[in-house]
């Protein structure tokens, strides 16, 4: 796969010290050399703003027409714990939507308490993404969507064929898989479930107060954010965080400053040296809220997460006054959960024959 050139890129950053209980935002911080106030009027030159894209109602995909059954579907699938091996786990265990599509972990907890490897990252406006999974195994949500279940440290699932026969003892949920995918012998199907799952994440999109801007209202920014959007723009930080994500494609971490880490990403999947170290560029959407950060959660502190970025992407240290702009702007990048299309459903009860909880 043909990675773009990072020039100077920021894998990861902040909009507020979340990690602080209290903590103000930069902008009402005493302000150092370099940090704009509410005085100062910031010019953007609007032409530097074609690298982004504000984030449409839904990502769209005409291999998974979205439908509203699909959708409903989707929603059930999306939180029944009854998809892993001890029914104690659902997708929104670890991708929470309640707090931004995360668990504010460093590593999510699965099966029978073992510890994931990685950071589980947001899905919110994962639809964006160019490649899903922090080694980009997955070209899309629905292939995503596959993963988790099976995985034996995660849902641990035995089997596709297993997590079929249950939904199928599931009478509810026969009938919902019936209505989404009309006019097939046998809907209940593993690429069926994950069609729907898809079409329902697809629709979780969180507009800022970011795109207000994009679209030309200039006072939906604050001078400081502004200030912010600049200095991101002239450290060329647009370069791997762009788009209507801000982030999703694949560059390599330590492109100028090697970075230390037992996870070599994607060299870890395929063996090719050109994979080594090189992992998806994470969302910058609501980033403010999606800490601990980088792959491994390993930093808990987004001022920090920015000046290694400098370092390691940049080769050179970043002001203190750079990295609170920065941190500024990133703020506006927080936008609204969709409260009424993330509420829990009604889950289908269960059959007969639908199997119980196995710890082993």
């Amino acid at each position: 796969m043909k990675l773009h050139t990072l020039v100077r890129p920021l894998l990861v950053a902040s909009a507020a010290v979340s990690f602080s209980a209290g903590a103000q935002p930069a902008a009402q911080k005493p302000t150092p050399e370099g940090v704009a106030t509410a005085a100062q009027n910031v010019i953007i030159d609007r032409a530097l703003l074609t690298a982004f894209k504000a984030l449409p109602n839904r990502f769209e995909d005409a291999k998974n027409p979205i439908t509203s059954e699909k959708v409903e579907l989707g929603r059930m699938l999306y939180f029944d714990n009854r998809l892993s091996k001890n029914q104690d786990i659902s997708c929104n265990s670890c991708h929470d939507l309640n707090t931004f599509g995360v668990d504010n972990k460093a590593t999510s907890t699965g099966h029978k308490k073992q510890l994931g490897g990685r950071n589980s990252p947001t899905v919110y406006n994962a639809g964006g993404h160019t490649t899903q999974f922090w080694d980009g195994r997955a070209a899309n949500l629905e292939e995503q969507a596959k993963g988790p279940i099976l995985n034996p440290v995660e849902m641990a699932m035995p089997s596709a064929e297993h997590v079929v026969e249950t939904l199928k003892t599931i009478p509810g949920y026969v009938t919902a898989f019936q209505k989404s995918f009309p006019g097939e012998a046998d809907p209940v199907t593993y690429e069926n479930l994950a069609k729907a799952i898809g079409a329902f994440e697809r629709q979780l999109v969180t507009p800022s107060r970011f795109d207000k801007y994009l679209g030309g209202d200039d006072k939906a920014l604050s001078q400081a954010e502004k200030a912010g959007l600049k200095t991101f723009l002239e450290q060329g930080c647009q370069t791997c965080h762009y788009g209507p994500a801000l982030g999703g494609s694949l560059q390599k971490l330590g492109l100028v400053v090697p970075y230390q880490a037992k996870d070599q990403g994607r060299f870890d999947l395929t063996k090719r040296e050109a994979d080594r170290m090189v992992f998806r560029v994470p969302t910058l959407r609501n980033v403010a809220k999606t800490g601990p950060w980088f792959h491994d959660g390993s930093i808990t502190e987004l001022q920090t997460a920015v000046k290694l970025m400098a370092q390691h992407q940049l080769g050179k240290q970043l002001t203190d006054g750079d990295a609170q702009n920065i941190i500024a702007f990133l703020d506006s990048l927080t936008g609204e959960l969709p409260k009424a299309y993330i509420a829990k459903p009604k889950l289908p009860a269960n059959g007969p024959k639908t199997p119980k909880p196995d710890p082993t």
